[in-house]
């Protein structure tokens, strides 16, 4: 009940918004003061692109959290995560864009085309970008329930993507270690969707006899 209580309070959603801001003001302490290491833009880069991997796993985690362990009020961390993870992303790739290619819009559309790890990165992005633009009530509102959360299922994608991204990445280097724990993470969350839906499916049989099946929603 105490954590419950917890998570409900006003101070709640503020504290949860500054530790999700606490990795970028690391990242430009440690630029500042010279501790990005011997390549401090490909550091850079590539730490956002690991955290926005890290608030795509906290986003997807918190409905299973939820039901799990019962909180209804971790639900209200959702949408704020789901934007950070967005938020991140576009750092990413905005670190790519400026440091690796100088905002040259010419080379960057070529790099895409040419590198797969790239472009399966882009496509996670552009996949993405209308989740955070509909991540709000009036979206809600304006597309109808149903719609927007067959749009939303679009996640499920984007962490397809996004693992897919990070072991292209690593290939060169032979090290798979970090991505193989994402991977695992992002399964298990995955497969306990298929499996509550499994039983949402299950427990829709009796719709013939006028009961509704119960709602659950990933």
């Amino acid at each position: 009940m105490g954590a419950a209580k917890a998570l409900l309070h006003p101070a709640a959603k503020p504290a949860v918004f500054l530790l999700a801001l606490l990795p970028l003001v690391w990242l430009v302490y440690a630029a500042f003061t010279n501790n990005l290491g011997a390549n401090p833009a490909e550091h850079l880069i590539r730490s956002l692109g690991d955290w926005t991997l890290r608030f795509l796993c906290l986003t997807l985690a918190i409905t299973p959290l939820r039901v799990v362990t019962k909180t209804p009020a971790l639900a209200r961390f959702r949408r704020m995560l789901g934007l950070f993870t967005y938020f991140y992303v576009v750092l990413h790739l905005l670190g790519y864009a400026w440091f690796d290619m100088g905002l040259d819009l010419a080379d960057i559309a070529k790099d895409i085309a040419k590198r797969p790890f790239i472009l399966v990165g882009f496509a996670g992005f552009v996949l993405l970008t209308p989740l955070a633009a509909t991540s709000f009530n009036r979206a809600i509102k304006a597309m109808g329930a149903r719609r927007w959360q067959l749009l939303h299922k679009l996640v499920y994608a984007v962490a397809g993507l996004g693992i897919l991204h990070f072991f292209w990445m690593r290939a060169g280097k032979n090290n798979f270690a970090e991505v193989a724990v994402y991977a695992a993470i992002l399964a298990v969350l995955l497969g306990w969707r298929v499996v509550q839906f499994a039983r949402l499916r299950s427990a829709g049989a009796p719709r013939a006899s006028g009961q509704p099946p119960s709602r659950v929603r990933g």
